[in-house]
């Protein structure tokens, strides 16, 4: 198959991304203090850092807080104008999807998007669709419903939003356009802001598990300057 490459984006967080985040750096420390941290709960820390930069939050009472995520956007936009071909975005956060949706519609881009809540016959729909017409642009899609199986080598292109932590999940949607009758150069270029992202995109091109890295990543996060 032709080549594969990986490469990263810096998108720096707008001003009330900057804010927020801080706040929510700084409550998650306060509530760390004196207290043992699992796993568990430092995944889900981690997670709310991980969405804001995405610029979608789940509040503690299930509904969604949207940030401003222009800059993100923006260069979402440039890249896939860049592409000569069809383009695969993962969002690791479904909340997320909304926003990029609008945010491709204002400017034209046909698309599809593809999540838990898409039933199963409409997401084979949309692949077929994808893979064998002209229709869509771009499929903006959840990685988990994408991890396995399917092929994609209408695009040569894909986009994470933002990072997913799981290596399965990662090696397995990248490989969505890396499968047999794909016939040109493959670009995976990750969009980051903050150093967590960073940390998170070097270990999954690495090979290496973020699941067993979840503490270490939080307690990095809670250092950043």
């Amino acid at each position: 198959l032709p080549e594969m490459s990986y490469t990263t984006r810096d998108v720096p967080l707008t001003a009330q991304q900057i804010k927020y985040y801080e706040l929510l750096r700084k409550q998650l420390i306060v509530q760390a203090a004196g207290e043992e941290i699992t796993t568990a709960n430092a995944a889900a820390n981690l997670n709310k850092l991980l969405q804001l930069s995405g610029g979608a939050v789940y509040s503690d009472t299930g509904e969604v807080v949207q940030f401003d995520a222009s800059n993100r956007l923006a260069v979402l936009r440039e890249v896939i104008e860049e592409s000569s071909h069809k383009v695969l975005v993962f969002v690791p956060f479904k909340h997320a999807l909304d926003g990029i949706s609008k945010a491709l519609t204002a400017e034209g881009i046909e698309h599809a998007v593809v999540s838990g809540d898409t039933p199963a016959n409409e997401r084979a729909n949309v692949f077929h669709l994808f893979q064998n017409t002209s229709k869509y642009r771009v499929i903006a899609a959840h990685p988990q419903c994408l991890a396995h199986g399917i092929t994609l080598t209408a695009a040569d292109s894909i986009i994470w939003f933002a990072p997913v932590t799981s290596l399965e999940i990662y090696d397995q949607a990248n490989h969505r356009i890396r499968r047999v009758g794909q016939k040109h150069k493959q670009l995976v270029l990750h969009l980051q802001a903050t150093p967590v992202e960073r940390k998170i995109y070097t270990m999954l091109k690495r090979k290496q598990r973020v699941q067993d890295k979840l503490l270490e990543l939080f307690e990095e996060a809670s250092k950043e300057d």
